[in-house]
C-alpha cells in the first residue's frame, strides 16, 4: 500500500491505494485554507495520519503532488511563489517521519494514467492537462521525463501566437495556456462568458461570438498537439481537467483540426484520449509514482 496527498489550491485529496492496481481502498478531502500562516501543511499532515491509521498495516511510502518545481532530490518543492506560503523548500520526510517523493501536480496527474489508465502499457506519451490553466507532463521511454531543474514538461506555455502582447506566467507570449485556459475566458470573449462551462453551451447552440471563441482556441491546441508530436512522436496524447469535459464540443473539432495540422508519414498518427481520472489524478498519480523514477 502507497498514499498519495495532492495539494490544490482548494483542497487537500489523499488516496491509500493498492500500488500495484491503482485500486484506491481509502480517500481523505479536506479544504486547504491557504493563508500565510501556513495552517494548510496542518491539514496535509492530518490527512497523512487519517490515512496511515486507515491502512492498518505497513505503507511503502508516501507522494506528494503540488504545484510548483521540485528540486533534484524529489522530496521537496523548489519553486513556487505566490501560492501556499511555506511550501518552497519544505522537506516532507521530516514532517511525516516517513520517505516521501514530491512531484509536479501536472507530473503526478500523467502518472495516473502511465500506470493505470489512459496510457498504461504505453512507452511513449504526453499529457495535457485543460483546466484554469493548462499543464502537461511527457512519458519518454515508460519514465516520467522532469528534464534539467525539473522544468520538463511545462507544455501550457508553448507560444501559439508570437505577436501577443499578453505574456503568460513563463513570459511566453500567446501561450495555449492563455489561448484554451478557463482562466482567461472572459477575455478572450469580451466579457461575455465567464466560464469554459458557459463557453461551451452557447457554443453548442451556435452563438456565433462564442463558435468563434472556442474553435479559435481548439484550433491553436491542435496546432500545439500537432507541433508537440512532431517534436516526440508519442503514442498517445492523453488530455485531462475540467475543459476535457466538453466530450464531443472538444474532441470532435480537434481531430477535424489534427486531420489539417498533423503530420502523418506512411499513416502514421497520433492517439487522442480522454484522461481517466479526473479530480484524484494527483493523488492516485503520487501514490503510484513512489518508489522509483517511472
Amino acid at each position: 500500500m502507497t498514499i498519495g496527498i495532492d495539494i490544490g489550491g482548494t483542497r487537500i485529496k489523499g488516496v491509500l491505494i493498492d500500488a500495484a492496481t491503482g485500486n484506491v481502498l481509502h480517500r481523505v478531502v479536506c479544504p486547504t485554507n491557504d493563508s500565510e500562516d501556513g495552517r494548510w501543511k496542518s491539514a496535509v499532515l492530518d490527512t497523512f495520519r487519517q490515512l496511515k491509521a486507515a491502512a492498518g498495516g505497513p505503507v511503502t511510502g508516501v507522494g506528494l503532488s503540488a504545484p510548483g518545481i521540485p528540486n533534484p532530490a524529489n522530496d521537496a518543492i523548489l519553486c513556487m511563489p505566490g501560492r501556499l506560503p511555506g511550501l518552497e523548500h519544505f522537506v516532507w520526510a521530516d514532517y511525516f517521519g516517513a520517505p516521501v517523493r514530491v512531484l509536479n501536480d501536472a507530473h503526478a496527474a500523467l502518472m495516473a494514467e502511465a500506470r493505470y489508465g489512459a496510457a498504461r502499457d504505453i512507452r511513449n506519451a504526453l499529457m495535457l492537462t485543460l483546466g484554469t490553466g493548462v499543464g502537461g507532463g511527457l512519458l519518454v521511454n515508460g519514465q516520467l521525463y522532469q528534464g534539467y531543474f525539473q522544468m520538463a514538461g511545462h507544455l501550457g506555455h508553448i507560444t501559439t501566437d508570437a505577436d501577443s502582447d499578453y505574456l503568460g506566467i513563463s513570459n511566453m507570449p500567446g501561450n495555449i495556456e492563455d489561448a484554451i485556459g478557463n482562466s482567461t475566458v472572459a477575455r478572450r470573449s469580451y466579457d461575455r462568458y465567464k466560464t469554459t462551462h458557459e463557453l461551451v453551451d452557447a457554443y453548442r447552440q451556435n452563438e456565433p461570438l462564442a463558435t468563434l471563441v472556442w474553435l479559435t482556441s481548439i484550433r491553436r491546441l491542435a496546432v500545439t498537439i500537432a507541433g508537440l508530436a512532431n517534436a516526440f512522436s508519442p503514442e498517445v496524447v492523453v488530455l485531462g481537467g475540467g475543459i476535457v469535459q466538453a466530450d464531443d464540443a472538444l474532441f470532435g473539432p480537434l481531430k477535424a483540426f489534427l486531420d489539417v495540422f498533423e503530420w502523418r508519414p506512411a499513416g502514421k498518427f497520433t492517439t487522442l484520449r480522454k484522461a481517466h481520472f479526473e479530480d484524484w489524478a494527483g493523488a492516485i498519480g503520487a501514490a503510484g509514482a513512489v518508489g522509483g523514477e517511472g
